[in-house]
């Protein structure tokens, strides 16, 4: 297979990122208005795929409007405070247009490798989904915006080859249609996992089921943001304990209800990269009302058959995967020595600046007010060392040949 030569000549931009999700979305138009150009890489047809193909309808943005902008385009006054799914994909369109990142992007391009050679820059190998075709890109600089939430993974489960009804992962779940009368179960208590339950119990299911294998920090929307802004004024451990205490007051001993609590408070929880808080829209008052079943770890399937730790069976119509993702950046990372990224897809370190040019963007747990921290540090890094070399963004970048 011929290999055609994108973005490798005197001209070319200087920073390849790959992923055109918020984060991507949001280094590229950092970068553009520090004067410094770019090639957005995205293995989908679109902007912010996540968000628009692998969201349940009903889902919101857990924190208000303020906190979960871009940088450099706040939202409208008259947006919905926590913002739908929709309205945030629209969102997202625009910002691609009003910061003219659609002229730098190339879609469903998949990323096969990236090295750095020796010659100072970062050579990045993709495939054109659409054509087959094989393509080279070069620059000095490579950021890596392609998320946490890359592949999906599904347990092995024994016997799970077995089950006759419906297996599908919560990024194939749309809404409780066709779910009417059956025996659901959700595998998986995180917010994907809890606010799927809530939908199934919401519209019609005959039963649900969630899958609850171990601690769970469970706040309302309101708490979250409220807490956030504390952390400027306090430390993590008192706004954790303030924090627990409003948890107390609003859901009382969530351990007696299947959903115990971890002994690290919910901030310290996330910034250790130990989970996620799961911001209760409803499913918690279903579960105290016995409308949703927790369940505690799977063990094997029979058939229609369910088994579970400590001997319980239950049979179910159709079960969903709401386990998560893993990010597979490493597959085609080939950099040795590169602590951004660990071995098992998960960030290491707290910059986001790593060597030879490498920067990640929006992975390190902190939402989208995290991407936007990084874009405007990667921006501004990456904009200080062209200055300082004498050479302007839009000449970086030599030629591979």
């Amino acid at each position: 297979m011929s290999t055609t030569r994108c973005a490798t000549s005197n001209s070319a931009p200087p920073v390849i990122i790959v992923g055109a999700g918020p984060s991507g979305l949001a280094a590229s138009a950092c970068l553009a208005l520090r004067g410094v150009e770019s090639v957005v890489l995205e293995r989908d047809d679109c902007v912010g795929s996540l968000w628009r193909k692998r969201a349940y309808d009903r889902l919101h943005l857990h924190l208000p409007k303020h906190h979960s902008a871009l940088p450099h385009a706040p939202h409208a006054d008259d947006a919905p405070a926590y913002l739908p799914r929709d309205h945030f994909v629209r969102y997202l369109d625009a910002y691609a247009d009003r910061f003219d990142v659609r002229a730098r992007l190339r879609l469903r391009r998949e990323v096969r490798s990236a090295r750095f050679v020796d010659d100072g820059r970062w050579e990045v190998e993709a495939v054109d989904l659409g054509t087959g075709e094989a393509e080279l890109y070069a620059a000095r600089f490579l950021v890596v915006a392609t998320g946490k939430f890359d592949e999906k993974v599904v347990p092995a489960v024994p016997g799970l080859d077995t089950f006759p009804g419906e297996t599908i992962h919560a990024s194939e779940y749309r809404s409780a249609e066709g779910m009417q009368g059956k025996e659901v179960l959700v595998v998986g208590c995180g917010n994907s996992g809890m606010e799927i339950a809530l939908d199934l119990a919401e519209g019609g299911a005959g039963s649900c089921s969630v899958v609850v294998r171990g601690e769970v920090h469970l706040m309302t929307r309101e708490i979250m943001s409220a807490s956030i802004p504390l952390l400027r004024f306090l430390p993590l451990w008192m706004v954790d304990r303030l924090t627990l205490l409003a948890c107390r007051l609003v859901f009382g001993d969530t351990a007696k209800h299947g959903l115990p609590r971890p002994a690290v408070g919910p901030l310290a929880w996330m910034q250790q990269g130990k989970g996620y808080p799961v911001i209760d829209v409803g499913t918690y008052d279903k579960i105290k009302k016995g409308r949703i079943q927790v369940l505690p770890a799977m063990t094997g399937i029979d058939r229609d058959v369910v088994e579970f730790a400590g001997g319980g069976r239950h049979r179910f119509d159709a079960i969903i995967f709401a386990t998560g993702y893993r990010c597979t950046a490493k597959k085609w990372l080939k950099e040795e020595g590169d602590e951004l990224i660990g071995k098992d897809g998960k960030v290491t370190g707290k910059s986001p600046k790593g060597a030879k040019g490498l920067y990640r963007a929006g992975m390190a747990a902190r939402g989208l007010t995290g991407s936007g921290t990084d874009a405007e540090f990667i921006a501004d890094d990456i904009s200080r060392l062209l200055q300082s070399s004498g050479v302007p963004g839009h000449e970086e970048s030599g030629n591979v040949d």
